[in-house]
């Protein structure tokens, strides 16, 4: 079910719970709203949808994955660059992410995973991890 964004800077800058096998039908929301929205947005987190569980959705090379429970271990090659971002009124924002990421999840069976991410895919990530981490740009 799509659902409606939110908007709110307060709500938006709660630090996420963990995600559990309960919340797969918020990771179905959270997947049907970015289609909905895939022409202006490549990315994700629940609490952009009203819920505060670590949970993302990101266009990884045309495909869209879901990660609950992500966390960066490893970070690679930090350089500058400007991000919108669907919740967050206003234009780009300046920011600091890295080329290259490694990222600790669990995928839709609750398996723990490790995988590297490099290029735009790393960089969604890191906006969405933020964004579970209560971290604004």
């Amino acid at each position: 079910m799509v659902r409606e964004l939110i908007h709110d800077p307060i709500l938006l800058a709660r630090v996420s719970t963990p995600a559990a096998a309960e919340d797969l039908p918020v990771a179905q929301d959270l997947l049907d709203t970015l289609l909905a929205h895939r022409e202006t947005c490549v990315g994700m987190a629940a609490n952009m949808i009203g819920v505060t569980k670590r949970i993302v959705v990101f266009d990884n090379e045309g495909s869209c994955q879901v990660l609950f429970n992500p966390e960066i271990l490893k970070t690679w090659e930090p350089y500058e660059t400007e991000e919108s971002c669907l919740s967050l009124l206003g234009g780009p924002r300046k920011c600091r992410r890295y080329r290259k990421i490694k990222v600790r999840y669990q995928n839709s069976a609750f398996q723990t995973r490790i995988q590297t991410f490099s290029g735009f895919p790393a960089q969604i990530l890191q906006h969405e991890i933020d964004h579970c981490n209560g971290v604004l740009i």
